[in-house]
């Protein structure tokens, strides 16, 4: 099935970003490949296995965060909680967090198609990852109670579809954000 088989490379060109770029060497790296709740594993440091620590991307979090920073996004803060102090990364381009709350919301408001192949694939992976961060009710938590309520109910609708079915009609184009949701979903 498309959603549990394994991760197939398609290219190998460098992308500029370097977590990515490290990220496809491992994957073109491993033999035999991996499946994609394998991958989540080992991409965000939550497996424990030995023999496949060589493939885990270290300080991910950091590293995003500090991408983020240069970006402009977030910003690097010194926080005191009682006996230690902590980096946090707070947002410091509000402009940007909300231009992202706005299409979320549009997508599933204002273009709503109610048919998961005609969503775009970067809103429908910025609307599984939301999901799977358990924050998709802050994206819609600025609107009114009925929007509110229609917003919840339509991404809900989209994200309770079955990846496997979703994956198959999508062909290439948006397997890999199915198989995705399928992984957290499990």
């Amino acid at each position: 099935s498309p959603v549990s088989s394994q991760v197939l490379l398609k290219s190998d060109a460098p992308t500029g970003d370097v977590l990515l770029d490290e990220t496809l060497r491992h994957i073109k790296a491993t033999e035999p490949p991996e499946t994609v709740p394998t991958w989540i594993e080992l991409l965000t440091g939550e497996t424990w296995n030995p023999f496949k620590l060589q493939f885990q991307l270290r300080n991910v979090r950091e590293r995003l965060a500090k991408a983020l920073v240069e970006k402009g996004i977030l910003s690097t803060e010194k926080q005191n909680f009682l006996l230690f102090d902590m980096t946090t990364h707070p947002v410091s381009n509000a402009s940007e967090k909300q231009r992202l709350l706005r299409r979320l919301q549009e997508s599933v408001l204002e273009r709503w198609a109610n048919d998961p192949q005609r969503l775009e694939r970067r809103t429908l992976a910025l609307l599984v990852l939301a999901h799977s961060s358990d924050v998709l009710e802050n994206v819609f938590g600025g609107l009114g109670d009925d929007r509110y309520d229609l917003a919840m109910s339509r991404a809900r609708d989209l994200l309770d579809v079955d990846p496997e079915l979703a994956a198959a009609k999508a062909g290439g184009s948006s397997e890999m954000i199915w198989a995705v949701l399928a992984a957290f979903n499990k």
